[in-house]
C-alpha cells in the first residue's frame, strides 16, 4: 500500500478483496455500518471522539486479518494535519471587558439579589425535600395454566372371529383274512370297490364318517377299528352288512344262501344308501 493512501480507502480495498460486505463486517464486530461507511470515507467529521473511534479501527482490523497497530498509526497520521475538535477554547474570563460594568451599582445590586435569592432557595429545598407519591408498581402474577388434556386412547375395534367348526379326525380300520372271504368296501362319499382276500392278507382303510362293509364270510374275517380287535360278527359262509363311525361300529345281520355255482355272494339289497 501507497504511504498516501487514505486509511478508510486502504480499508475498503482490502475487504473488497475479501468478499465481505459491510452488513457483515457489522454483524461480526457489533460496529453499525452508518460508522463502518464513514471509516471507509475518511468522514471523521460524522465520527465520535477519536477513543471510539480507535475501538472500531481495532475491531476492524482484527476481523479482517490486518495489523491493528499500522491501523492505529495511520489514523493518527491522518488526524495530525486536522485542527482537534475535541480540544476545549480557554475559559473568559468572567470580569473582562469594560470596567464601567463593575462600578455601576445597579448591576452589583441585581448580581447581589440573584445570588441571596438563589441561597434561601437552595437552603428552603435543603430543609424540605420535595418529596413526591410514590404508587407501589403492581407486580404482574403469573397465570398457570391448566394441563392440556391427554389424548384420547387409540379405539380399538374388535375383530369377532367366527367359530371354527372341529376338525374331523380320521378312523383307521385293519381287514386280517383268517378265511377266504369276499369284501365290498365304500368309504364316506367315495365310490365303492370290492376285493378277496386269502388267508393272512391285511389291508387298512381309514374314512372320516362311515366306512360300511358288505363281508361275504363274517366268520373268516377279523376286524380291527382304532387298534382294537373287534368281536367277530358272524359265522363262516353268513353275509353281514357292517358300518363303522368314529363312534363305534354297527352292524346289521342277514343270511344270503349263494348260487353253488357262484363265488361271490348277493346281498338281497345294494350297499349303498
Amino acid at each position: 500500500m501507497e504511504e498516501k493512501e487514505a486509511l478508510g480507502k486502504y480499508l475498503k480495498r482490502e475487504r473488497e478483496l475479501k468478499r465481505i460486505s459491510l452488513r457483515e463486517v457489522s454483524k461480526n464486530t457489533k460496529i453499525k455500518e452508518h460508522l463502518l461507511k464513514a471509516i471507509e470515507e475518511d468522514q471523521y467529521a460524522a465520527l465520535p471522539s477519536p477513543t471510539y473511534v480507535k475501538g472500531f479501527l481495532l475491531s476492524y482490523a482484527k476481523y479482517l486479518g490486518l495489523d491493528p497497530n499500522d491501523i492505529l498509526l495511520r489514523y493518527e497520521n491522518s488526524l495530525k494535519g486536522k485542527p482537534d475538535t475535541e480540544t476545549e477554547a480557554p475559559p473568559q474570563k468572567i470580569f473582562s471587558g469594560n470596567i464601567r460594568y463593575l462600578r455601576n451599582k445597579r448591576y452589583l445590586w441585581i448580581v447581589g439579589g440573584i445570588i441571596v435569592v438563589g441561597f434561601f432557595t437552595s437552603y428552603f429545598f435543603w430543609l424540605h425535600p420535595l418529596k413526591l407519591p410514590m404508587e407501589p408498581v403492581p407486580v404482574p402474577q403469573k397465570v398457570e395454566e391448566p394441563p392440556p388434556p391427554p389424548p384420547p386412547p387409540p379405539q380399538i375395534s374388535e375383530i369377532t372371529v367366527p367359530p371354527q367348526p372341529p376338525q374331523e379326525q380320521p378312523f383307521s380300520l385293519q381287514l386280517k383274512a383268517v378265511e377266504e372271504t369276499w369284501v365290498r368296501i365304500k368309504i364316506d362319499d367315495q365310490p365303492e370297490y370290492e376285493m378277496t382276500l386269502k388267508p393272512g392278507e391285511v389291508t387298512s382303510h381309514e374314512g372320516l364318517k362311515r366306512i360300511r362293509l358288505l363281508v361275504g364270510n363274517a366268520g373268516g374275517l377279523d376286524i380291527v377299528f382304532k387298534g382294537e380287535l373287534q368281536k367277530r360278527t358272524g359265522k363262516s359262509g353268513e353275509v353281514v352288512d357292517i358300518a363303522f363311525t368314529p363312534q363305534g361300529m354297527e352292524a346289521k345281520h342277514y343270511v344270503i344262501k349263494p348260487k353253488p355255482e357262484l363265488e361271490k355272494p348277493v346281498p338281497e339289497k345294494p350297499i349303498s344308501e
